[in-house]
Parts: C-alpha cells; structure tokens; sequence
C-alpha cells in the first residue's frame, strides 16, 4: 500500500515537470535540441532544462489581483520622481527614478556598475531613503571596501549578500526599501527550477518575480546584468522587453571616461547619455563632454574635423580623425572605429566617383576621438572632410564645424534638430558652421557664428580647401 502511494505521489510530481531546451544566447525555447537557434542563429547554444508547471491557481506572488477599470478612471498623474543626486543619471533616466519602474543595466566586466550603483545607493541613503544594495558576487567585506574607497557611508545603505530568489523577495517585504539593486540578476537563482543558476530559464524567472515584486509594491529596482562577447546583456532577450529602463554602460580601459546610454525608456527620451570619468574615488560626473572630448584636439591638422553629434536630446561636439595613405598592398585596408564601417566604405565610392578623389588604392583608417560611438547620419559629412583633408594633406579650419548626410549622387541632405547643433557649436567657440543647405530654413540667427551652406560634396570641398 505504501509502494503504490509513493508511485502514484512520483507520478503527480513528473506531470508537473517537463524538459526543454533553451537558447542560451536569446531563450528561445525547443521541445527537442537544436544544431542551430531559428530566433538568433546561434550555432550549438541549446542547453536542456527541467521546467516545473506552476499550480493551476498559480503562485500568489505572481498576481495583482487587479480588475479592469474605465481609462476615464485610471488616474493620470505620473508621481514624484526620486531624484538620484547625480545629474548625468537623472539626464538619461528623464528626470529621475519613475517609483515601481525596473531598469536594467549592463556592462562589460569591471567597466564601474557596482561602483556607479553603489554611489547613486549612497545618495539615496544619504537624502533620508532607506535602500537595499543586493550582491551576488560579492562578500560583504569586498563590498565594504569599495564603499570606503568612494566615500559610500550611509546609515540607511543596506547591504545583503544573497543569491537565493526566495530570500531576497522576503527580506525585501520585510525591510521595505525605496530602491533596491540586484547585483547581478544572472547570480540569483530558484529553487523551483531545476536548471543552474545564470540559465536562461533561472534568469528569466528571477527577473520577472523581482519586477512584480517591484510593481506591487512600487519600490524602483535596479538589475545589474552581464554582456556577452558581442555586446549584448546576457539571458534571454525577453529580459530587456520586461523591464522599463535598458542602459548600457559603455567605455574603454583605455579612457578614463565612461558612458551610460539609455537604449529603451519608457518614461523618457531614449539614446540619451550620461558621462563620467573613472578616477580612484569612483565616477565622476562630466558636465560638458563636448569640452571634455576635444580638449587634446590637435590645432591645424590634416585629417581631423569637428562634428556636433546627437545623443538622444543632448548636442556633443566630437572630433573625428583620418588617415589616408598609400598601401603597399594588394587589398587595402579600411578600418573604422566609432562609426560604421559599411557606411565609410560608401562615403569612399561617392569620393572617388562623384569628386574625381581616387582612394581606391589607398589604405583609410578612420577613429572618432575619445572612443565615442557615432551611429547617425549627420556623421557622413564630417567624415568626407576628415578622408579628403588627410588624401590632400590640407587641414580644415580649426574653429569649423561640419554636419550634414551624403546621398549616393554627392547630394547633401538634411539632419534633424540642426539649430541645437550650432547652438552648442558657438557655445564652445565654433565660429563657421557647413550646413545642408535644405536646413537653412530651420535655423535661427546665432551671434559670432558663419553659416555656411552647401548641397553637394563638390560644394563642400570647394567651401573646405
């Protein structure tokens, strides 16, 4: 009788469970494994994980229990914002922490997110608000450490090390925080699944009960995420459709600046930036990165231009440098670093064809100064100046700025918000502006500054040399 009860429990257990196989690049899921992922196109990423079915009611901290309402009814107002005490974060949050809002932030490793986190927990304990600092990775002695070296003393700045998902959701209904961080989301796991912790199935669970946790209640939570070798935030690729906020936190170990990109913002402007320099005491905070990336420009030299790109709702001035030279060699080289490449190897063809610049047997090397990444168009004509200027070893006149997108006939097109780009250019002391011709219209008069206008690349290096 006890053998045949002891069977029929082992059968109710494996109805619950299941075996699946998951992308550990996207989280696709498969009934049976798979060569290659059909979502991402990964090759011999499928891992196979157990899968329990949760109860038919479900589990309580899983449910708001809500019901539909009327939209007349539904209140309007956003709330008040927690200020975080660092301008450059509130800048690309939109004006602070949204309460119940999740954001996500990822970084390669040691680029500074438990430092940059633990300095913006540190305000917020500072101004009154109790906050709960949750790591995975490292000790609380590790964690104390740092806190001494930036300064991170606070009395309401909790700390707990704990990598259970059960455990942290109970201390942080007991504790009742105002903002939590989760450091890192990869590093917590649940006892309800089988599969190891960083998985994607544990990744994704232990995302989405944090975040309901944090809606309920609305408390604003932080979750600290790895990058993978390409770039991306490690776990499944609907991690970053759940949460509010995705920032990334860029830079290079050798620069001392560090950026902080809002990639999606539901409660603000996206591709917005914030800027910091790494220094012994932690991050600090750039006002005026436009300043900051020029301030080793070299004065009259052939190959380098000025461009005042847009990051989000933000006008920064950047430098970007070429280097045309003769190859010795039978494919010469292109390389690009801070722009696209395939969008240079388009500027080349229009030179050569359009303008009569034969760089087809010429190696180009092209960087933005700084290592800051330029991904909009308005970028186009600032690079054809830097590739003609060095091809003919004839430098661009140190105070002009050059913005404008090139078409494949050498036409010159429109960017948008140009009038904030010059703005920022007479700012800094820019006095002659090469602009499309097309936004002229747009442009508002501004003191101590020559605009100039051109619609074709003929134009432009008529107007340069």
């Amino acid at each position: 009788m006890l053998l045949y009860q002891h069977q029929v429990k082992e059968k109710r257990i494996l109805k619950k469970s299941k075996t699946s196989f998951f992308c550990q690049h996207c989280g696709y899921m498969s009934p049976k494994w798979l060569g290659k992922c059909p979502s991402c196109n990964g090759w011999n990423c499928f891992a196979e994980e157990l899968v329990t079915d949760p109860d038919s009611g479900g589990r309580p901290d899983l449910v708001f229990g809500g019901k539909p309402l009327p939209i007349f009814d539904i209140p309007a107002e956003e709330g008040k914002r927690i200020v975080t005490g660092m301008a450059e974060i509130d800048r690309v949050l939109g004006g602070g922490i949204v309460a119940g809002s999740a954001i996500l932030i990822g970084g390669e490793p040691g680029i500074g997110k438990s430092t940059l986190m633990l300095q913006v927990m540190k305000n917020l304990a500072a101004a009154g608000r109790k906050v709960l600092y949750v790591s995975g990775e490292e000790s609380a002695s590790q964690i104390k450490l740092r806190a001494d070296r930036i300064g991170a003393q606070a009395r309401d700045l909790l700390v707990l090390v704990e990598v259970s998902l059960e455990k942290i959701l109970e201390q942080i209904r007991k504790v009742e925080p105002a903002v939590v961080v989760i450091d890192s989301v990869q590093t917590v796991y649940s006892g309800d699944l089988m599969s190891a912790p960083g998985s994607v199935g544990q990744v994704r669970e232990a995302s989405s009960r944090l975040i309901l946790a944090a809606k309920k209640s609305a408390v604003p939570l932080f979750l600290v995420g790895h990058v993978t070798k390409d770039g991306a935030i490690a776990g499944p690729k609907v991690l970053e459709h759940m949460v509010d906020t995705v920032l990334y936190f860029e830079g290079d170990s050798g620069h001392a600046y560090r950026i902080v990109r809002s990639i999606k913002n539901r409660f603000g402007p996206a591709n917005e930036i914030g800027v910091f320099e790494m220094r012994d005491r932690g991050l600090t905070e750039v006002p005026n990165p436009s300043a900051f990336f020029l301030a080793e420009r070299p004065e009259n030299a052939p190959g380098s231009v000025v461009l005042a790109s847009l990051e989000g709702t933000r006008p920064i001035l950047v430098e970007i440098q070429a280097l045309v030279s003769a190859s010795n060699l039978g494919m010469p080289r292109r390389t690009a670093i801070g722009v696209d490449h395939n969008r240079v190897s388009l500027l080349v063809a229009v030179l050569d064809k359009i303008c009569g610049l034969h760089l087809g047997g010429s190696d180009i090397f092209l960087n933005v100064a700084g290592g800051v990444r330029v991904e909009e168009p308005a970028v186009d004509l600032a690079v054809v100046s830097a590739m003609a200027s060095s091809f003919l070893d004839r430098p661009v006149d140190t105070r002009t700025v050059v913005l404008g997108e090139v078409g494949l006939t050498g036409e010159v097109r429109a960017i948008s918000q140009i009038d904030i780009r010059v703005k920022e250019a007479a700012r800094l002391g820019f006095n002659r502006c090469i602009v499309p011709e097309t936004n002229i219209a747009s442009l508002t008069k501004t003191a101590k500054m020559e605009i100039r206008t051109i619609h074709s690349l003929k134009e432009l290096l008529e107007t340069l040399f």
